[in-house]
């Protein structure tokens, strides 16, 4: 390709568009990384806005995570913003100041054996690559401090690892015994309501409806605002705080302000260890919720409107809670084939079995 060229294993580009010469390295040794930035470079010469842009080719990986962390996580709920600072440290922590040309896919692949060994979880590892995929495609997108993501193409991390854990009613009582009485408030909702840490710590009187027993609330996963109706054991336990309320907070602090998550998942972990339960996450109080619905005969389909699922497709680990929603399906073999009691003698060889081939096959051609 004309204009495009490896030197020491590094693709350059050198050409002259408008009386104006561009040579520079790509920085990169993937011929086809180099070739999307050289039809992108090229394009741009012809359009006049290359020039511009080169001048701010020189941003760093620093720049973009602040402006990024500025900007961008204003915009997600309050718990999303606390992890997007916490990734980010690890990211900072690694390219620094690094000119955002000079970051590759494979320097991205060097921070991720780096991570793996430092014990970092696939899921988290994901996460942290999520989000420097998320900072790079604004920065070509809509800042134009390059031209190409450069690790656009980078994979993500094989996650094994789903949970399947929920309380027994015996390890609820544990529990809650190990609990004072604002973090056992908190359990007793999350286990009759389903709702996320998150949901529940910044739920507001203005949201609950006790007239009608529900609660509005915007789902801090997927921003679907949603209303969902409370049981009785909700409803009295709102009850008895609405009498208290000091605060616009459903769940406050001593002084009616928000209640900091960390200081409930402090408490929590306190309480667990007290009670013997020390794998059980606060998150796990969720899968509690939804596993007793389904283990109860309620369909996919409500269990998901009640977490508030986007799809089906995550609702659909609890499925196997349920094994009696399958026994209609096996029930049909029941008028099909050789009808046999198994306490009577087995049949003579040729006969039974070339009865139920018979029955089985009737009138589907076999």
């Amino acid at each position: 390709m004309q204009g495009l060229y490896r030197r020491n294993q590094v693709w350059w580009i050198d050409i002259i568009v408008n009386y104006r010469r561009i040579r520079k390295s790509l920085k990169t040794t993937d011929k086809r990384l180099a070739e999307k930035i050289f039809h992108k470079i090229k394009t741009e010469a012809v359009e006049g806005t290359w020039f511009e842009v080169e001048k701010e080719s020189k941003k760093t990986f620093s720049e973009l995570m602040r402006r990024y962390l500025v900007e961008c996580s204003p915009r997600k709920s309050a718990m999303s913003q606390v992890r997007d600072r916490s990734l980010s440290k690890h990211l900072l922590d690694f390219f620094g100041d690094t000119p955002l040309a000079g970051i590759s896919r494979k320097w991205v692949g060097e921070y991720k054996a780096k991570r793996r060994i430092e014990g970092a979880a696939p899921s988290t590892l994901n996460k942290e690559i999520g989000l420097l995929k998320n900072a790079f495609n604004l920065a070509v997108k809509e800042w134009e401090w390059i031209v190409v993501n450069p690790i656009s193409s980078v994979s993500l991390e094989p996650v094994h690892d789903q949970r399947d854990r929920w309380l027994t009613p015996k390890e609820e009582e544990a529990l809650l015994s190990a609990s004072p009485l604002w973090l056992k408030e908190i359990i007793l909702f999350a286990l009759n309501t389903g709702m996320r840490l998150g949901e529940i710590i910044h739920l507001r009187w203005q949201n609950v409806d006790l007239e009608r027993g529900t609660i509005t609330l915007v789902r801090s996963k997927n921003h679907l605002r949603t209303t969902v109706p409370i049981n009785s054991r909700v409803f009295e336990l709102l009850i008895t705080k609405k009498k208290d309320a000091g605060g616009d907070y459903v769940f406050c602090s001593k002084v009616g302000t928000l209640l900091f998550d960390r200081n409930l998942k402090r408490a929590f972990i306190l309480a667990r260890k007290k009670a013997s339960l020390e794998d059980v996450r606060f998150h796990d109080l969720r899968h509690t919720f939804a596993t007793r619905l389904v283990q109860n005969g309620v369909d996919l389909y409500r269990v998901q409107r009640l977490l508030g699922h986007k799809t089906h497709v995550m609702t659909q680990r609890y499925a196997h809670h349920y094994p009696e929603s399958l026994r209609s399906a096996v029930k049909v073999l029941e008028s099909v084939g050789y009808d046999t009691n198994m306490t009577q003698s087995a049949p003579r060889q040729g006969e039974g079995g070339l009865q139920v081939i018979d029955k089985i096959g009737a009138g589907n051609g076999i």
